[in-house]
């Protein structure tokens, strides 16, 4: 299922971190359970949010600098991914 968002725009438009946006530069699971666990609460009924990897965000002059991730690493991380959706109770599956 693609995003209803624009990731050009996204990544170079003035599109900042919100409620429903969370951008990582690099895999950290903490970090990331973390957010998935307040999309999945969905306290504004927005239907849940989107984690951003492989990007990080400069608040100084607003911009996105793809950091990447090679296919190796996307691979590794989708399967770690859906072991931590294993953690969070009711289960939890992110749409990757």
């Amino acid at each position: 299922m693609a995003l209803p968002i624009n990731i050009e725009q996204l990544l170079h438009g003035r599109v900042v971190e919100t409620e429903r946006l969370e951008f990582k530069a690099g895999w950290n699971p903490e970090a990331v359970l973390h957010t998935m666990c307040a999309f999945a609460n969905d306290v504004n009924n927005w239907g849940g949010g989107y984690i951003v990897i492989g990007v990080e965000e400069n608040q100084k002059i607003w911009e996105f600098t793809p950091k990447g991730l090679t296919t190796s690493e996307i691979g590794r991380i989708q399967k770690e991914l859906l072991s931590l959706s294993y953690m969070i109770r009711p289960e939890y599956f992110p749409i990757v």
